[in-house]
């Protein structure tokens, strides 16, 4: 079975949705033209979406629900949601559902107990991309648990791929860190620690492996106490005896696996026809570890998501992975304007950063020109590392194989 969907679990704003439709037009019209015409052929793929938590308000927004109604007027695209999380949001699928009764799915497969379970039709999406079992199956986590719900949904995806015959792999990165540390005690609700050692005995108990790493700039620049035992190894004193603190390099180094890893916001799509001669761009050396895709769509300096999306990219490149970093939607007001940081400052600007990385091997850095026309702004003359791309090519960096890339897949993580 390909493997092409997304996993949305936070908000999705219309201009996200805008960019995915011309994204998808691109896909079915260049790659698989018969599908538009309901036309089923051998290797015909399905493209899926995932949905759970505020992702789920999209179906029934004024904004998005218009959007929705026409990505699902391609015939081979699928919705599937999250049953337990409409049930929580009082969320109603039914005005998509009755015109397209056979593409929306607001029903589970049942897991353990009987209970629907959603993160088990995703496990089993991922597992399908995997032959012979068993496989592999990893999770990004960058948000901090108990004030975002997307570190339990990282503990039930790895339980479910677990089940599906899938060791499973956590990596912790930017507040993601606090996953991981000891004696997490909240009065009320899932523990987040417990969850990972009981995610530890799931794995043993089925004959599989669990590994569970944090960056170890991350976890320094939060407080956590690490020291290294002269072997190479860093230990930390304030973590779960299951999670463990590595430099951010050899968390990179396991992304050159060939197995899915997902995050909150994600996707993963299947690299076809490898004849199409239609490369956006290519490895400057030959690999076979899945491409990294990040798209940075949070504005700079608030938060530290595109500064640490650019940090992991250049992480992802020296361990020859191609990567490249796609600023989109309000992540291209860190394209925009002269960023001034004053002198003495700890801190780097955006531009300055991106400027002093760019001639990484394997790492490439875009601009998608749409979102600058948005917002009336245009990109800092002097960023001339960052490429202009536009809708198609979008649509090629997504979804045409890479030059020099001999991979079955391609991931996508959203900052």
């Amino acid at each position: 079975m390909n493997m092409n969907f997304f996993l949305f679990s936070s908000t999705v704003p219309a201009e996200r949705l805008s960019w995915i439709e011309e994204s998808l037009k691109f896909f079915f019209v260049q790659l698989f033209p018969e599908t538009l015409t309901h036309q089923k052929t051998t290797g015909s793929p399905v493209f899926v979406f995932f949905l759970t938590g505020d992702a789920l308000y999209s179906l029934t927004d004024p904004e998005t629900l218009p959007l929705w109604n026409v990505i699902l007027s391609f015939p081979p695209v699928r919705i599937i949601c999250d049953r337990h999380e409409l049930d929580l949001r009082g969320i109603s699928t039914v005005p998509l559902k009755m015109r397209f009764p056979d593409q929306l799915v607001d029903t589970n497969t049942a897991g353990s107990g009987g209970r629907q379970d959603f993160w088990r039709d995703l496990a089993a999406e991922t597992r399908q991309t995997k032959s012979p079992l068993p496989g592999t199956a990893g999770w990004l986590q960058t948000a901090s648990p108990y004030m975002n719900r997307s570190a339990w949904y990282a503990i039930r995806f790895l339980s479910a791929a677990t089940d599906e015959r899938l060791s499973t792999e956590l990596y912790a990165y930017l507040d993601g860190i606090h996953m991981g540390h000891h004696g997490q005690n909240p009065p009320e609700g899932e523990n987040v620690g417990r969850g990972l050692a009981a995610q530890n005995g799931h794995a043993v108990s089925a004959g599989l492996t669990f590994t569970a790493l944090g960056c170890n700039r991350s976890a320094a620049a939060r407080g956590y106490s690490t020291w290294d035992d002269g072997k190479g190894q860093v230990i930390s004193t304030c973590t779960e005896r299951v999670f463990r603190i590595r430099d951010i390099s050899r968390l990179a180094g396991s992304f050159r696996g060939a197995h899915p890893i997902l995050s909150a916001d994600s996707g993963a799509f299947s690299i076809l026809r490898q004849d199409t001669g239609n490369s956006y761009d290519r490895a400057e050396k030959a690999s076979t570890a899945p491409p990294v895709t990040l798209l940075v769509t949070h504005s700079p300096y608030s938060t530290g998501f595109a500064a640490g999306a650019v940090e992991l990219a250049v992480a992802c490149a020296h361990a020859g992975i191609l990567t490249r970093v796609i600023f989109v939607e309000d992540g291209v007001w860190a394209l925009a304007g002269n960023h001034r940081i004053p002198d003495k400052a700890e801190t780097c600007s955006i531009p300055r950063l991106i400027n002093a990385v760019a001639g990484n091997t394997n790492l490439h850095f875009f601009a998608f020109t749409p979102s600058f026309q948005k917002r009336g702004i245009q990109k800092d003359k002097s960023l001339a590392a960052v490429l202009d791309i536009g809708y198609p090519g979008l649509g090629k960096i997504l979804f045409f194989p890479p030059g020099n890339v001999h991979a079955e897949h391609q991931r996508v993580w959203v900052f």
